[in-house]
């Protein structure tokens, strides 16, 4: 993965809620975006079966296909890259490496890790984080200018947040899986 010149600048997270939305957001994408697979809330066999029919469907689109796990997990599962907190992500040339970030030392620990893109919450309000402030446009920008990788905004985005934040690069659960 690490030889691919440019990076997705859309991205698609799953999760529990948009799970019975997922085939059809992910052709929906463009072609080659990004997504990322978490389904924390499976049990290893359906959670491993559940990645292989939706990284097909990813791959027919050229989607990068990225999991939130272990490297070592994302490299037998045949992912294109890991998700995880900067805590624990291990730079690997095998695997593209995405990081989550709220907050300034979180950058700093994706700037050491080597992260290859951060994901910086919550840039609005969120289903996913009710409770948490979110950073707003202009927190958002001066977290981002320390990132020393590209950083996509994540947390309450979709095309209309999007242009709010003026930002290229975005990620969303519920905001790509609607219909």
């Amino acid at each position: 993965m690490r030889v691919r010149q440019t990076l997705p600048d859309l991205w698609l997270l799953s999760d529990e809620r948009n799970d019975a939305l997922l085939e059809g957001a992910l052709v929906r994408l463009p072609r080659g975006s990004g997504f990322v697979f978490r389904h924390y809330h499976l049990p290893p066999p359906a959670r491993i079966a559940r990645w292989n029919e939706l990284r097909q469907i990813a791959r027919s689109r050229s989607h990068v296909v990225v999991l939130a796990d272990s490297a070592l997990t994302a490299l037998r599962w045949g992912a294109d890259g890991v998700y995880a907190a900067p805590r624990a992500l291990y730079p690997t040339r095998a695997l593209l490496t995405l990081a989550t970030a709220h907050s300034l030392a979180e950058v700093g620990l994706a700037n050491r890790a080597r992260a290859d893109l951060v994901l910086l919450s919550p840039a609005f309000p969120t289903r996913t984080h009710p409770d948490a402030k979110p950073l707003g446009p202009l927190r958002f920008r001066l977290l981002a200018a320390h990132a020393t990788m590209p950083v996509i905004a994540l947390g309450g985005m979709t095309r209309r947040t999007e242009r709010r934040l003026g930002w290229p690069r975005w990620a969303a659960i519920d905001g790509l899986s609607s219909r």
